[in-house]
């Protein structure tokens, strides 16, 4: 397929995304009350329609439609196979179905020990309690279902339970995965047709890494050019000692244009102010813009409808949740209040089909089951969880520091998946995609290398790898590490330059700030004391150290 016929059949993929859309129904309803307003001359029924769906707002919102899809479906070539699509590398793609059947049979093996259904039905009793505790959840937890060995059911497969609400062996539930569980994965990644050189016009390798994967990453150099926006001579929200120009002025300079960008309701402006970072009055409304966030009553109405689906039916996943919450969030000084939002975002999630869409790029699948006694029939599988993500341990942390922007729960669910359809995805499934967790992993290595040969030659020597330290960081986009308003800031940040290659330049930035404490350390143990309380780092000025101060 050539470039023009690529771009013909992108065309056409994108006018059946806007004619499938509910912004196309609204535009139409738009136009229609245009065409018969009583002053509109038939001769200037045209000219008329479409100057007054531009005074309405509907030219910016149907610019905004595009910019969202150009930037969620970038136009590719269609090859014959599908699979060959989403991921080119055949051993990449075997890594992650080997991967996802290690997941599947943890998952299994913990229904088999303790005798727990991935599903089951609630009885009417426990829909209403449940129903009654939807605000406060994190007072108190579910009990174990009922128990029935040897199936795998499904929720339609399941009988009604009596059981009610309380912690009962919630302490027997264990995470599936943990992140050095899935670093092992990404570690042992390796094309046997290649020799230990990174795939960037051969000019440099990756001697000391654990990373052997040939994957395209930019230079430091071109990093420094996509963020030259974060220069040490430009001025940036979140550094509080500006140059030249007093804090409380360029702090009101900055309100006074992010007025005028959220009053344009336009995506690309949005993210070009954002990328110095968004004032925290404002965050809420500008992240939605450049996630292209609108809640209107069906998103209301699509969030009670999966709210019905938790109440009606208890997963493992739910418990898998819940010991996760209790695991992260209500341990941490920063998010424990913020218990009850995350049971209200992370059920409803589970259950939500929209996230599937994200397999569309993706050469993960989303994990199946069957219903009980057609074990191997497929045309008696279903997706579980219902939106194909099986938690690991610290999934919780993409949702907590979420709750410090949104205090509308339905909002803050709608930016939450938006945002792990764009991004968070990318942090725990194998591929090849420069914006994927391996491809992370090994730039924050080179980066590592480049900026500090002395510090990684060092650490290696005395058996600590940097990445193992560093990959928790990565994995989680620094949630649960960094103290929750410089969380935000990296946020900004990720969201406005529309890349995650900000994490691996924040985490080198982290050691090279601790480099004189690492270069004493002796033993792994030793260097990961020196790491272990990050949360007093200031992320802008780092990331300026990073990248501009060589």
């Amino acid at each position: 397929m050539n470039e023009d016929q690529v771009a013909e059949q992108f065309i056409v993929d994108l006018l059946q995304f806007l004619k499938s859309s509910k912004l196309y129904t609204d535009l139409f309803n738009a136009a229609q009350i245009e065409a018969f307003k009583p002053s509109l001359r038939v001769s200037e029924l045209r000219k008329g329609v479409q100057s007054g769906l531009i005074n309405g707002g509907w030219d910016r919102k149907l610019r905004n439609a595009i910019y969202h899809y150009l930037h969620t479906h970038p136009q590719q070539p269609t090859l014959p196979d599908p699979e060959h699509n989403k991921e080119p590398l055949l051993y990449i793609r075997k890594a992650q179905q080997t991967w996802e059947k290690k997941i599947l049979k943890s998952l299994n093996s913990m229904c088999t020990e303790l005798n727990i259904p991935l599903a089951r039905r609630r009885a009417e009793r426990e829909q209403k309690d449940m129903a009654a505790r939807w605000t406060e959840l994190g007072t108190d937890g579910p009990e174990s279902p009922g128990k029935e060995p040897g199936s795998i059911p499904i929720p339609s497969a399941m009988p009604t339970s009596t059981d009610t609400w309380r912690h009962k062996n919630l302490g027997q539930i264990r995470p599936v995965y943990a992140p050095k569980d899935f670093l092992e994965v990404v570690a042992g990644l390796q094309n046997t047709n290649y020799q230990n050189s990174v795939s960037n016009g051969g000019s440099f390798y990756n001697f000391w890494g654990i990373i052997q994967v040939p994957v395209k990453l930019k230079t430091i150099n071109q990093l420094r050019v996509q963020y030259s926006e974060m220069s040490i001579n430009q001025c940036q929200t979140g550094v509080d000692d500006l140059p030249d120009i007093p804090s409380e002025l360029f702090d009101a300079d900055r309100a006074k244009l992010g007025n005028k960008v959220l009053a344009a309701n336009h995506a690309p402006v949005a993210r070009e102010f954002s990328k110095k970072g968004c004032p925290d009055s404002m965050r809420g409304e500008m992240w939605c813009q450049m996630l292209g966030v609108e809640v209107d009553e069906v998103d209301i109405l699509y969030y009670e409808q999966l709210k019905t689906c938790v109440l009606q039916h208890d997963l493992l996943v739910d418990n898998l949740l819940y010991k996760d919450v209790k695991l992260t969030a209500t341990n941490d000084d920063h998010y424990f209040v913020f218990e009850d939002y995350l049971y209200q975002v992370l059920l409803p999630f589970s259950r939500d089909t929209v996230i599937l869409k994200h397999f569309s790029h993706n050469c993960a699948t989303p994990p199946k089951s069957y219903i009980r006694g057609k074990l191997g029939v497929e045309e008696f599988a279903v997706v579980y969880p219902p939106n194909g993500v099986i938690p690991f341990h610290g999934f919780a942390m993409y949702v907590a520091p979420l709750c410090y922007v949104y205090n509308d729960v339905v909002t803050l669910y709608h930016v939450f998946r938006q945002m792990y359809i764009q991004y968070f995805f990318r942090l725990h499934s194998v591929s090849s995609d420069p914006q994927g967790i391996v491809a992370l992993s090994l730039l924050f290595e080179i980066l590592l290398q480049t900026n500090e040969p002395e510090l990684f030659f060092h650490l290696k020597n005395v058996g600590c790898q940097p990445l193992k330290i560093a990959f928790k960081w990565l994995m989680r986009a620094f949630s649960g590490f960094l103290a929750s308003d410089q969380v935000l800031l990296l946020w900004d940040r990720v969201l406005s330059f529309d890349s995650l290659e900000i994490l691996p330049v924040f985490a080198v930035a982290i050691f090279s700030f601790r480099k004189s404490n690492l270069m004493k350390v002796q033993t792994y143990n030793a260097a990961e004391a020196v790491l272990a309380d990050v949360t007093t780092l200031q992320v802008v000025p780092l990331l300026q150290l990073a990248l501009f101060s060589k």
